[in-house]
């Protein structure tokens, strides 16, 4: 019982500062528009400080209550800036934040990378189709060729950073490769709000988000709009630098005996300009593969 008052305390401590802080920082001192009108609120409101910081409203709300209790340096420091914090300020935060984490519970970790053999030869089994594995974050485990290749330009990031939101994001290939980009990413991000609603303490989901947080006004955007069903896609269209206009069937599911991996691939019908396509790209990617090796 004592441990649990200690991080109930640790974490209001964090929460204090920051509210303390935000209550003094006017809206010109941070270059915000003071408005006409009367203000409820002193100093700034506390989703202009989730907006300066790049993190969300609801993250931001759990921290000053003391509910999140691990926020990470990027995170800290993004509040910082936006509080206009000096350096002894700034350090004061650090200091907190590590004395609210050392009495939190311990999170679970996250669930590991690792794919098994068996998954590795179905992969393989359903060539030319593109097909691989992805984490419950959407970290990208394992493919066959063309499941690599289909995604242009994320063999350019090492392995661990193979991230398929963060691919559509902030890989630069993304929208081109996506016509319909607008759709893809909405719809990626619901999928992540979901997610994170049922999970909202599991490291690897909280680290991808806030990532995606502080990099992607994109995402920053739509995360706010707290969508968590997106559009199924019976087809999905790509503009492939390598084989061209490319439209394909997808299909998920989730694997037995897993910790949340998932198989995806795309179908298209034999005998069409699509499967022509998809041969292609079936071939070149094996070629490059066995002649260059990445992975």
């Amino acid at each position: 019982m004592a441990d649990e008052h200690a991080s109930d305390a640790n974490g209001s401590e964090l929460g204090c500062f920051l509210r303390a802080r935000r209550t003094e920082t006017s809206p010109d001192q941070v270059g915000l528009p003071v408005g006409t009108g009367l203000r409820r609120t002193p100093g700034l409101r506390r989703e202009e400080l989730a907006a300066l910081a790049g993190i969300s409203i609801d993250y931001y709300v759990r921290l000053e209550r003391g509910k999140e209790t691990r926020p990470s340096p990027s995170v800290l420091d993004a509040l910082a800036r936006a509080l206009h914090l000096d350096d002894r300020e700034h350090q004061h935060l650090r200091e907190l934040a590590a004395l609210a984490a050392r009495y939190a519970p311990e999170l679970p970790p996250p669930p590991g990378r690792a794919v098994r053999p068996h998954l590795k030869l179905l992969l393989e089994t359903m060539r030319p189709n593109p097909a691989y594995i992805v984490s419950r974050n959407m970290d990208f485990l394992a493919s066959n060729p063309g499941g690599l290749a289909l995604y242009a330009g994320l063999d350019d990031w090492p392995n661990k950073k193979r991230n398929l939101a963060r691919y559509l994001f902030l890989h630069p290939a993304a929208r081109d490769l996506f016509p319909d980009w607008d759709a893809q990413v909405r719809t990626c991000a619901a999928g992540l709000r979901a997610q994170a609603d049922t999970a909202p303490d599991a490291p690897d989901l909280m680290s991808l988000v806030g990532e995606l947080l502080l990099k992607s006004p994109d995402f920053a955007r739509l995360w706010e709009r707290y969508e968590v069903t997106g559009r199924r896609h019976t087809s999905k269209t790509f503009h492939h630098p390598h084989v061209g206009a490319i439209t394909l069937s997808p299909q998920s599911m989730e694997l037995d005996g897993t910790p949340g991996q998932r198989l995806g691939v795309y179908v298209a019908e034999p005998a069409t300009p699509d499967y022509d396509a998809l041969l292609l790209l079936d071939m070149t990617a094996h070629h490059q593969a066995t002649t260059f090796p990445k992975w």
